[in-house]
């Protein structure tokens, strides 16, 4: 069945208007029509629901049910990723999604390529956004992740460090040193409602500036195995670890 996000609060018998490219996708993508249901996902909650009206402007829905099932990771966390080139950024948001993350943080690294110029922002972010939409209603998830642009990774640790209960950088050096047990620790003593931070270096890793500046910061190091992992791959690896760990191993 058809999944879309709103935005306004759940309520067991109100009634939703869908507008915006919902609404073109409904009438002239899916072709529904009045009595069609589809499900309606309100953060953190998803029912059923059921067209009364269509009319040239909105789709008019009730809610019916309310769907007991939860799918979210029960942790937030976040992947802060240094901006990598091409698309790679693009296919961390849509499969950090599918796998669970709770928000995306771009971030201009010391060792990023790619360049993203002040007028340029607002639009590759409501791109990156809408990929993550559609992401999230794909893999019927409850929450939709934010996508934001932090242009420096040191302010804001400065500001948000202390909001999260435990942050962690994937660092090369620490996989080639043979270190395995900080993510593990992290995901073993991470409580209901924990909220974690992971760091992940653009193609080229952090710069020693970088690692000095984490270190400071009372940042974990965390090695993803044997294997030195793509920019792209690592929050995916880290994700995915904790998909398992929480979904699977419990």
């Amino acid at each position: 069945m058809q999944r879309y996000f709103v935005d306004e609060p759940f309520q067991q018998a109100g009634h939703v208007s869908i507008t915006g490219d919902d609404y073109h996708h409904i009438v002239r993508v899916m072709r529904m029509e009045k009595g069609d249901q589809l499900i309606l996902a309100f953060q953190k909650t998803a029912a059923r629901a059921e067209i009364e009206q269509v009319t040239e402007l909105a789709v008019e829905c009730r809610v019916l049910k309310l769907l007991e099932t939860d799918p979210e990771l029960p942790v937030s966390i976040t992947i802060a990723s240094g901006l990598p080139k091409g698309d790679k950024l693009e296919w961390i948001v849509q499969k950090g999604t599918e796998l669970g993350a709770a928000q995306f943080l771009v971030f201009a690294a010391d060792r990023s390529v790619a360049k993203w110029e002040g007028k340029k922002v607002p639009k590759k972010l409501e791109r990156l956004q809408k990929i993550a939409k559609e992401a999230a209603e794909q893999s019927h998830r409850t929450h939709l992740p934010e996508v934001d642009y932090v242009p420096s990774l040191c302010a804001f640790l400065q500001k948000e460090a202390a909001t999260y209960d435990a942050v962690f950088c994937a660092y090369e050096e620490s996989a080639r040193s043979g270190e395995r047990q900080t993510l593990a620790d992290i995901l073993e003593q991470a409580a209901p409602g924990a909220r974690i931070l992971g760091i992940f270096g653009p193609e080229g890793g952090i710069s020693e500036k970088e690692r000095k500046f984490l270190q400071e910061m009372g940042v974990r190091f965390a090695g993803l195995g044997p294997r030195i992992l793509r920019t792209e791959t690592a929050p995916l690896y880290v994700l995915s670890a904790a998909s398992y760990h929480f979904d699977l191993a419990q």
